[in-house]
């Protein structure tokens, strides 16, 4: 095999190459701030355009910025409805917890139903007149008083209120505008592409497209049930803030396996419980525990299988390995990736590999 010949030319087209690489790259930095908004209200309008869609065609609306404003009101509805049903009871029960941590620092209650070792362990780490500071009215105004200057300063110096206002009128003017036009500009981009290039890159972002779908929907689903399941175990056992912790723990599980940060607030919840019922505070755990190793038996020997597989079209045991080794490899990032990553690639090398 005959090596190529290193030209002149070939040299000072690489070098322009790479110079037009390292511009584009310091044109985006430098333009970053203003692109910001226009790629999340680009994702917005990804998120919206099923619904949108149904309004214009499933609901025979005759202009489609009537579907566009339907469908941000039942965005903004939904939205509201989520946060009616979360936030109140979370208002109430950080109420409550407030007034057990009052009683604690006072004296007015031992805490008998906490072990020593796990009082201590407050007692050590967290400051008490602190603590008090900010579940209290008057320490937690003179708190601010005494912090505002210093945050003032560090708001002034990295966040501009007003730039932030204007980001996000941009942002829902960008979403309207692209949902305007959305399959003229979606089908569009690829005329930008030499013509030799086009079919490769639309056929790429179309396998990448459906796999993202598949993906988000099928870990969508699996991370709604397991929500509703965490919040039925926490309401057999009376746990404080069921509902909003249970649909908490199943949205951290958007990404595989991150509902074991739900272990913090649960602890925290159960020491409150157990200061305000009396009950012994191991046991409170012990059932939230329960709790989560019956669901997530149930996630790894059922859900995620079963949804995923159908979904990738992967088996269980490859799911686990593409999780753990693109875990390892980007962190939280590979964990989001993986499973739709690995699809592509697996797709890719039987269709030009093995010619299947």
């Amino acid at each position: 095999m005959e090596r190529k010949a290193i030209t002149f030319d070939t040299v000072i087209r690489t070098i322009m190459g790479i110079i037009v690489i390292v511009g584009i790259i310091m044109l985006l930095q430098r333009l970053s701030s203003v692109l910001l908004p226009f790629f999340a209200a680009w994702l917005v309008a990804y998120l919206l355009f099923p619904l949108v869609k149904f309004y214009q065609y499933k609901c025979r609306l005759k202009f489609r910025i009537v579907g566009i404003i339907c469908a941000l009101l039942t965005t903004a509805v939904a939205l509201a409805g989520i946060a009616w049903l979360v936030v109140p009871p979370m208002i109430e029960e950080g109420g409550r917890i407030k007034d057990v941590i009052i009683a604690y620092i006072e004296g007015s209650s031992t805490l008998n139903s906490i072990p020593w070792k796990v009082q201590n362990f407050i007692r050590e780490h967290i400051d008490i007149e602190t603590l008090k500071a900010i579940v209290t009215q008057d320490g937690f105004f003179e708190s601010v008083k005494e912090t505002m200057p210093k945050v003032w300063n560090i708001i002034a110096q990295s966040l501009n209120v007003l730039g932030s206002l204007i980001s996000l009128t941009m942002i829902l003017l960008y979403t309207i505008f692209i949902l305007l036009d959305y399959e003229e500009i979606s089908n569009g981009w690829s005329r930008l592409l030499p013509a030799r290039y086009r079919g490769f890159a639309v056929q790429l972002m179309r396998d990448v497209e459906e796999g993202m779908n598949k993906y988000f929907r099928g870990q969508g689903k699996i991370a709604f049930i397991v929500g509703i399941l965490f919040s039925i175990g926490f309401l057999i056992i009376d746990f404080p803030m069921a509902i909003g912790l249970g649909m908490f723990i199943g949205l951290l599980n958007m990404v595989p396996y991150l509902q074991m940060l739900g272990f913090i607030p649960t602890i925290i919840l159960a020491l409150a419980k157990s200061a305000e019922t009396g009950q012994n505070f191991w046991l409170i755990m012990g059932m939230a525990l329960a709790i989560f190793a019956v669901v997530q038996v149930i996630q790894d020997a059922y859900l995620t299988p079963k949804i995923m597989g159908q979904v990738t079209g992967l088996n269980a045991a490859i799911i686990l390995l593409s999780l753990s080794i693109w875990g390892s490899l980007l962190g939280m990032l590979g964990m989001i990736i993986a499973l739709p990553l690995t699809t592509l690639l697996l797709n890719y090398y039987q269709r030009y590999i093995i010619k299947k």
